[in-house]
């Protein structure tokens, strides 16, 4: 569907389904670049070596026609490296929206039961 374009289309749905609870919750997780770059460096320094490693011993690939065809080092897509970085932080804010939802309905379950005493 997507052709060329469908990594990059689905690391575009992880943003638009994860970075609006940064604004609806008002969570501060992009505002916060050191706890976003130490969850980057765990993750992502693994699953590099572990991609380079797959796509070296023909464990996987990356279709040629699915990526826009440009790799970086260790022969992996660039849209792979978006991915680590994306997914990290989308992880991050849904943890995070969650923690802060159900407070939030606590709240207004509380306050529903109030309005009927």
């Amino acid at each position: 569907m997507f052709g060329e374009w469908s990594y990059l289309a689905m690391l575009g749905f992880v943003i638009l389904a994860s970075f609006w609870l940064e604004f609806v919750f008002r969570l501060r997780v992009l505002r916060d670049p050191k706890r976003l770059l130490k969850t980057i460096a765990l993750v992502a320094p693994v699953f590099v070596l572990w991609d380079a490693f797959a796509i070296a011993n023909n464990h996987w690939f990356f279709s040629e026609e699915l990526t826009l065809g440009i790799y970086g080092p260790f022969g992996i897509p660039v849209e792979e490296y978006g991915f680590f970085l994306i997914i990290p932080i989308a992880g991050i804010l849904t943890l995070e929206g969650v923690t802060n939802f159900f407070p939030t309905v606590k709240s207004w379950i509380a306050r529903i039961r109030k309005v009927r005493k």
